[in-house]
């Protein structure tokens, strides 16, 4: 997403924020999440617990932008974040 600013400053992006429960790796997450470190338009943060233990135990799972997402597997996961992503920046445009 790109914000305009007054000419006498620069253009900035925002970065999407991704949380994730360490207890929430064993449904594959880790990796997913090391893929999402590598994207230039997010930030991944790792927490010891995001306090949905019920989701967080049934299905992969994370936070985005302080929004709940979740999917059957990982790879499922990875996408639904991406088009989190793609919907937050379209919309702020």
């Amino acid at each position: 997403m790109l914000v305009t600013k007054p000419e006498y400053m620069e253009e900035i992006r925002v970065r999407a924020i991704i949380e994730y429960c360490t207890h929430n790796t064993a449904h594959g997450t880790e990796e997913i999440m090391d893929k999402l470190r590598e994207q230039p338009n997010c930030d991944v943060y790792e927490y010891g617990c995001l306090t949905s233990c019920g989701l967080c135990y049934l299905s992969p799972y994370a936070l985005v932008n302080g929004e709940s997402v979740e999917a059957e597997t990982a790879e499922a996961l990875h996408e639904r974040i991406i088009a989190e992503i793609r919907e937050i920046e379209l919309i702020d445009d």
